[in-house]
């Protein structure tokens, strides 16, 4: 239907006609395809062609609709304030973490003595995911699965699903966790000042119950009082348990055939007085690498005169056959001692058998001596490295003989990396009997780095040498220098008018870069001072006799 509104008539029942001669009543289109795209396109009319009323509007009316548009979004208050910068929350609580300390009740069954048992736990609460875990200390020898009960993981508070947040945690709450009830008692002081911040106010901090059966068994251990002949055993594991005589010791053992003299350690169990011995193995002895001589055992000293007849290879000795065992008493340093046959002379010890003996047995003097293995039969050959076969480097050939499969050998890191790009070059000319080499000249580098020398030959016209390279970096060992101890050249040996013999041929520096000087200079404690003279002659000198010339003339002019 089409209204005509435009005689300021009410919109009412009797105020409206139709017009009868109106036959189209679709709306615009308002979407068209370019280049195979759907583009918007904005409509040029409305329903049947009839004017929009966007159309009559003015550019003031506009900007006023525009305005009361945000006014009704945002309010009449046009002063709006930019957002903050947004900051995650895996970034702004990043290892921040709540720590709750409580305990929760445990019911003992069937047992008379206690019905229920107190466990402290901790409850951590992580901020940048709101997520939470229970941990239980552990307690040595208490015979419970403790650690970590609940893992790391978001709880619900209940059957709605609803999960904790820092919100719902509190002092004197109880929170209720997969069936168990846990008691909050207090926290730290980090979780104290991060809930007053938040505007929480934390109820009053209480503290953990004791346990019944902690209490009645500490009660019960005080009143008890076992007699000392029925609890020295376990008087001697509470006090000297991990306590352990260490001596040093040489067996002898030159009296056998093929028989030396082998360095042994003895230990000694103050737990038990038990006694055990191990054997140093050297490399490539070719002794069976068994390196416990003696298993731990008590050792008898005296046996009782009934069991002597007896071959030892048969009978064990039992306890009631033995009249006296090994004691400390009975180990002295510098002494020699028999053990199961074998002779053994105790040559020094450690620092807590030193000490124990002092406070134990101040009589007992501590005379530590030298070994004397010069019976010891050394079947070590000592290692002989071959000449030097002229194939590669000193370097590279003796890694062939300290390894089967040779490896590079390792370089200076720091000095490559301090050094690099570091060259000194020098002027040279060849130092010959033969007149053809008179007009030639070469530049001799040296790189800091690796101590390398190369030569380059500048090209002279006619004179019939192909210049270039003459020699590609390498190590030049001084004359005289041996493969063994090679001596190789360094930057203290060049100076003006050094000769420098390089592999039979002879050159004579006749000239430097002023670099040279500069990084001499800088390590000048570790050159000579001729080298250092020499340079200074060759730049400094010249420079200042130029500028005595110059203001000799200036003031004359």
């Amino acid at each position: 239907m089409s209204v005509n509104t435009g005689h300021g008539l009410p919109f009412l029942p009797g105020n409206t006609f139709r017009d009868l001669t109106k036959s189209a009543f679709h709306r615009a289109q308002t979407l068209d395809y370019k280049n195979g795209y759907a583009v918007p396109r904005r409509p040029i009319g409305g329903i049947g062609q009839e004017p929009l009323v966007s159309l009559n509007i003015s550019h003031s009316e506009q900007n006023q609709l525009i305005s009361d548009i945000t006014n009704l979004t945002y309010g009449a208050d046009t002063t709006r304030h930019p957002p903050l910068n947004f900051i995650p929350a895996h970034a702004a609580y990043d290892k921040k973490v709540l720590r709750f300390y409580g305990y929760f009740h445990q019911e003992v069954l069937h047992s008379p003595d206690e019905s229920f048992r107190i466990r402290p736990v901790i409850i951590y609460y992580y901020l940048e995911d709101d997520s939470m875990c229970v941990i239980e200390p552990q307690v040595e020898n208490s015979g419970i699965p403790q650690g970590k009960l609940i893992k790391r993981q978001r709880l619900t508070k209940n059957q709605h699903g609803e999960l904790y947040h820092w919100k719902d945690l509190n002092l004197s709450m109880d929170m209720s966790v997969f069936g168990t009830m846990y008691r909050i008692t207090h926290c730290d002081t980090f979780t104290q000042e991060f809930m007053e911040s938040q505007g929480i106010v934390l109820n009053e901090p209480e503290f953990i119950p004791s346990d019944p059966y902690i209490t009645r068994r500490a009660h019960a251990q005080d009143a008890h009082i076992t007699p000392y002949e029925h609890n020295h055993q376990l008087e001697r594991f509470l006090t000297k348990d991990r306590q352990v005589l260490r001596f040093f010791a040489l067996w002898d053992d030159s009296d056998s055939l093929y028989g030396d003299k082998r360095p042994v350690t003895l230990h000694y169990y103050l737990v038990d007085d038990s006694v055990e011995i191990c054997e140093h193995h050297q490399p490539n002895s070719g002794r069976d690498p068994f390196p416990v001589l003696l298993h731990r055992q008590k050792i008898p000293k005296y046996i009782k005169p009934i069991c002597e007849p007896f071959p030892t290879c048969v009978l064990e000795v039992s306890p009631h056959d033995v009249q006296e065992y090994f004691s400390p008493v009975d180990l002295r340093v510098g002494e020699e001692v028999t053990l199961m046959g074998r002779r053994f002379l105790l040559c020094d010890c450690d620092d807590f058998t030193r000490k124990y003996y002092q406070q134990n047995h101040p009589e007992i003097q501590l005379k530590p001596v030298t070994p004397d293995t010069t019976t010891q039969q050394d079947t070590r050959r000592l290692q002989v490295i071959p000449p030097y076969n002229g194939f590669g480097s000193l370097e590279d050939s003796l890694q062939n003989c300290l390894s089967l499969i040779p490896e590079p050998p390792k370089k200076d890191v720091i000095k490559l990396l301090e050094n690099d790009h570091k060259v000194l070059r020098y002027a040279a000319r060849l130092d010959s009997q033969n007149p053809l080499d008179e007009g030639r000249r070469f530049i001799l580098s040296y790189y800091l780095s690796n101590d390398m020398i190369s030569i380059f030959e500048k090209s002279t016209r006619n004179s019939g040498i192909i210049g270039g390279k003459f020699l590609e970096k390498t190590r030049v060992p001084k004359p005289g220098s041996t493969t063994e101890k090679p001596e190789h050249y360094g930057p203290a040996d060049f100076f003006i008018g050094a000769v420098v013999e390089v592999f039979g041929h002879r050159f004579v520096l006749t000239d430097a870069d002023r670099y040279v000087l500069s990084y001499l200079e800088s390590v000048s404690d570790r050159i000579p001072e001729q080298v250092l003279s020499s340079l200074r002659r060759k730049f400094v000198a010249p420079l200042q006799q130029s500028e005595g010339e110059t203001g000799g003339s200036s003031h004359s002019s």
